[in-house]
C-alpha cells in the first residue's frame, strides 16, 4: 500500500514538472480568490502581494521638501485634489529659480519593506519620479541614481523592471523605454499567475466540477523539480549581470514550470561573484546548505510566498525552517553566547545578515550565502559550462539538459558584457564573424557589422544598417545614431537629418536621440527648425543645465 502511495506521488510530481498547456490565458488573482479566498488574504498582506498599487494620499506624509545641493535643485511633496504631486525646481548659483516642474504620482512601486519609488505617466510614458519614500528613516529623499545624475522626471520605467514589480505590465511590443499600453498593468501587484502560470483552463476545469489529479492545468511550483521551482523565482530574485531575451521572445513568455533559459538569459562575469544587491539564488546555490542537500534545498525550504511573518515573528518563522534540516545543537555557541547580541534564538540574525545595498539608499537586502561563520568562504553556484565562446561568462540560469543558448543570444550577451571587460573583445568579434555567417539578414548581426564597419572604416556601413532599420526589424536607437553617423561621413546631411527624425518619432523621450537632431538642424543651418527642437527639449527635459543654457544663448540671452 506503502509502495502504491509513493508510486501516485512520483506520477503526480512528473506529470506537473511542465507549464499549463499554451492554450491557458491569465484571468487575475481575484478570479482565484473565489476559490482560494483565505490564501488570497494572507497573500494580499505580503510585499509581493502590495508591489504596485495606485497612490493613495493619506499613506504618505506631506508636504515634505528636499535638497540637492550639488545640482541646485529643490524637490517638493504637495497633497492636492485627492492625489499626491511631485515638484523639482533649480536654481542657479545665486540662488534665482530657473525653471520648475510638476507631475501628478500614478503608481507606487514598492510594497514599503525598503521603500517606495513613484512613477508619473507621460502620453503613453511611466517615468520614475525623483524623491522616494524610505521606510527606514521615515522620510522622503533622492530617488536611487538620482544623488549621482539629476534625471528630473525622464528616468524612463523599464519593461524589464517593471515585470518583476508588478502582476503583468503590458509594454508596446517592440516600443520605446518605458511605453505601455493603456492601461499599463494588466494587474498592478504580483500575483497568483505570476507563479502558478495563466489559470484560465484550471478555473474552467473547476467549474465544470472536474478535479481530476493530477492536474495538469495549473503549475503547483512545490511539485516541480527543485532548479524549476527556483526558476520562478529567480526571474524577479537574481541580479547582477546582464539579461537578454531570445530571438523572438518577450518577458510575456515567461511561464511557471518552463525552464527561464528558454526565454531569458541571464549572465555576468566571473569575476564579478559575490554581490548582494539581489543576488539570492545565486548566492543560495554557492551556499554549503546548498550544496551539503545536492541541490534539494530550494527558496520555497524557507519562504511561503502566501505568507510573510511580520518583524516579531521572523526570528521564530525561520529558526523553524533552518530546523528542518539542522539540530538544536549544531550551533556550537551556547544560548547564552547567542543571545548577547540578539534577545531571542535568531539563526538568521548571524548566519544570513542583512547587508546594505551600496546602490539604493536606506536600504538593505538579506544574505543568502548562509554562512556558518562570517568568514567562511562560499563556493560557486553549481553553473556549468561556460556558454560557447564566451570565457570567463557564467550563465546564472542555467539547466542541466537544456541546449547550447542561441548564438545570435551569446553574440548580445557578449556585447553587453564587454564594456565591463575589454577582453572579451576578441570572443565577440568570433561571435559575429560566426553570426555573419549563419544569420546574414539578422537584424542585430546586420546592426553589428555596420557598427563594426563604422568604427574601423573598413567597407560601407550604411546598406548594412539600412537593412538593420528595414521593417520588421524592431528599431534599436544604436542603429539610428550609427545610421546618422554613417550618413554624416558621406555627406549626405540631408539623409542624416531624415533618419535623426524618424529615431525621434520611435524614441520621443530619449534626450540622446533629440539632441542629436538638434545638432544637425544647426549643421545643416536649419535654425528654425532647430530652435523649435530645443525649445520642445528644454520643455521635456528642463533638469538638463546644458541645453537650458544653449537655449538661452540662441534667445539672445
Amino acid at each position: 500500500m506503502r509502495q502504491a502511495h509513493v508510486a501516485l506521488l512520483a506520477l503526480i510530481a512528473l506529470a506537473s514538472l511542465r507549464a499549463a498547456p499554451p492554450a491557458a490565458t491569465y484571468v487575475g488573482s481575484r478570479v482565484c480568490a473565489a476559490c482560494h479566498m483565505d490564501i488570497y488574504r494572507r497573500y494580499s498582506r505580503t510585499a509581493m502581494g502590495r508591489s504596485v498599487t495606485n497612490i493613495d494620499p493619506g499613506a504618505f506624509p506631506t508636504p515634505a521638501t528636499v535638497s540637492s545641493d550639488a545640482f541646485h535643485r529643490q524637490y517638493r511633496v504637495v497633497a492636492r485634489d485627492g492625489a499626491i504631486y511631485q515638484s523639482e525646481t533649480g536654481f542657479d548659483e545665486t540662488g534665482r529659480q530657473i525653471f520648475e516642474s510638476e507631475a501628478k504620482l500614478e503608481y507606487a512601486v514598492g510594497s514599503g519593506e525598503n521603500g517606495v519609488t513613484f512613477l508619473i505617466h507621460r502620453k503613453g510614458f511611466l517615468f520614475e519620479a525623483p524623491l522616494s519614500w524610505y521606510a527606514k528613516t521615515g522620510s522622503w529623499d533622492l530617488s536611487p541614481g538620482y544623488e549621482q545624475a539629476d534625471e528630473g522626471f525622464s528616468r524612463p520605467a523599464y519593461a524589464s523592471c517593471m515585470v518583476c514589480h508588478t502582476g503583468r505590465s503590458r509594454p508596446v511590443a517592440g516600443g520605446a523605454d518605458g511605453q505601455y499600453l493603456d492601461p499599463p498593468f494588466a494587474e498592478a501587484a504580483v500575483g497568483c499567475e505570476n507563479c502558478h502560470g495563466p489559470g484560465s483552463l484550471h478555473v474552467a476545469a473547476r467549474q465544470r466540477g472536474r478535479a481530476a489529479l493530477p492536474d495538469r492545468t495549473i503549475v503547483n511550483p512545490s511539485r516541480l523539480a527543485p532548479r524549476l521551482a527556483d526558476n520562478i523565482c529567480m526571474l524577479c530574485h537574481q541580479g547582477g549581470g546582464v539579461r537578454v531575451l531570445l530571438p523572438g521572445r518577450d518577458y510575456a513568455d515567461v511561464r511557471p514550470g518552463t525552464p527561464l533559459i528558454r526565454t531569458v538569459a541571464f549572465a555576468r562575469l566571473v569575476s564579478d561573484r559575490g554581490g548582494v544587491l539581489l543576488e539570492h539564488h545565486a548566492a543560495m546555490e554557492s551556499s554549503r546548505c546548498f550544496r551539503a542537500t545536492s541541490g534539494r534545498l530550494r527558496c520555497i525550504t524557507c519562504h511561503d510566498p502566501h505568507v510573510q511573518p511580520t518583524a516579531a515573528e521572523a526570528a521564530a518563522y525561520y529558526r523553524t525552517r533552518c530546523l528542518s534540516c539542522h539540530k538544536e545543537t549544531s550551533c556550537k555557541l551556547t544560548l547564552t553566547a547567542r543571545r548577547h547580541s540578539e534577545t531571542e534564538d535568531n539563526c538568521i540574525a548571524c548566519h544570513m545578515p542583512q547587508q546594505p545595498t551600496g546602490r539604493i539608499s536606506h536600504s538593505a537586502l538579506t544574505d543568502h550565502t548562509i554562512r556558518a561563520r562570517s568568514d567562511e568562504p562560499v563556493g560557486a553556484p553549481s553553473l556549468g559550462p561556460s556558454p560557447a565562446g564566451l570565457p570567463g561568462v557564467e550563465l546564472l540560469n542555467a539547466v542541466p539538459g537544456e541546449p547550447e543558448i542561441p548564438l545570435i543570444t551569446r553574440l548580445e550577451l557578449c556585447g553587453e558584457l564587454m564594456p565591463s571587460s575589454p577582453e572579451l573583445q576578441a570572443a565577440y568579434l568570433d561571435l559575429l564573424d560566426q553570426a555573419a555567417r549563419a544569420l546574414p539578414n539578422d537584424p542585430l548581426v546586420l546592426a553589428a557589422l555596420g557598427r563594426k564597419a563604422l568604427a574601423t572604416g573598413q567597407g560601407d556601413p550604411t546598406p548594412l544598417l539600412e537593412r538593420a532599420l528595414h521593417p520588421p526589424a524592431v528599431p534599436r536607437q544604436a542603429t539610428y545614431l550609427d545610421l546618422a553617423d554613417a550618413y554624416l561621413r558621406a555627406g549626405r546631411t540631408a539623409d542624416e537629418v531624415t533618419v535623426l527624425e524618424r529615431a525621434v518619432s520611435a524614441f520621443p523621450y530619449s534626450k540622446l536621440v533629440r539632441k542629436r537632431l538638434i545638432l544637425s538642424y544647426i549643421q545643416v543651418k536649419d535654425y528654425p527648425k532647430a530652435h523649435a527642437a530645443l525649445v520642445s527639449y528644454v520643455d521635456d527635459f528642463p533638469e538638463d543645465d546644458f541645453m537650458r543654457g544653449l537655449l538661452k544663448k540662441a534667445n539672445g540671452g
